[in-house]
């Protein structure tokens, strides 16, 4: 509960600064200077939402794949390229966190 109210001075720019980088961690004000406080990490990707929805893609077609397989209608198929793409947009993702955590 946040029952508390907390008044700083602090110079226009360095507000403006403050907004930007709450508004780039998808935070308001309150949120950003709370977690930034305390010491918690914040994380900001940068073209995550390519990568979410590729893994979209791929989980939708193997989906369909499964589907057909259940059905009877598919019997033998290889896997190994989707396999391959997944394995791709994973280590993307794993990447572009490492880059943030070590910035």
């Amino acid at each position: 509960m946040k029952d508390r109210k907390m008044s700083i001075r602090i110079s226009e720019s360095d507000l403006q600064k403050i907004h930007n980088k709450a508004d780039k961690a998808n935070l308001t004000l309150t949120e950003y200077i709370t977690k930034a406080c305390l010491g918690k990490q914040i994380f900001v990707v940068d073209g995550l939402d390519e990568i979410i929805r590729q893994q979209k893609a791929i989980g939708r077609n193997l989906n369909q794949i499964a589907t057909l397989c259940n059905m009877g209608k598919v019997i033998c198929f290889n896997l190994a390229e989707l396999t391959n793409q997944y394995a791709e947009m994973n280590k993307l993702l794993t990447d572009l966190l490492d880059r943030k955590r070590w910035s």
